[in-house]
């Protein structure tokens, strides 16, 4: 699959995050909305990173654990 599309798949995924790969190839996603201190308690961080597409999904899924949000927004199947 390219790059483009696992992008795009990933934001459509998580739309409260901005997804980019940088120039050095890692894979990033910011929040789109600052951190509340429940959020930071829990161990959240306003960004992650990983070195390929399933690594940022792993990364955001352990992110909406950590907040105690299930997935609402997500089109595909439920995680594992």
């Amino acid at each position: 699959m390219s790059f483009d599309r696992h992008l795009a798949e990933i934001a459509r995924e998580y739309p409260q995050w901005t997804i980019w790969r940088s120039d050095a190839g890692r894979w990033w996603a910011t929040r789109h909305h600052p951190l509340s201190a429940a959020q930071r308690d829990a161990g959240c961080a306003m960004t992650v990173d990983a070195d390929d597409p399933d690594g940022l999904r792993d990364r955001l899924r352990e992110q909406e654990r950590r907040a105690g949000e299930p997935h609402r927004w997500r089109t595909g199947p439920a995680p594992p």
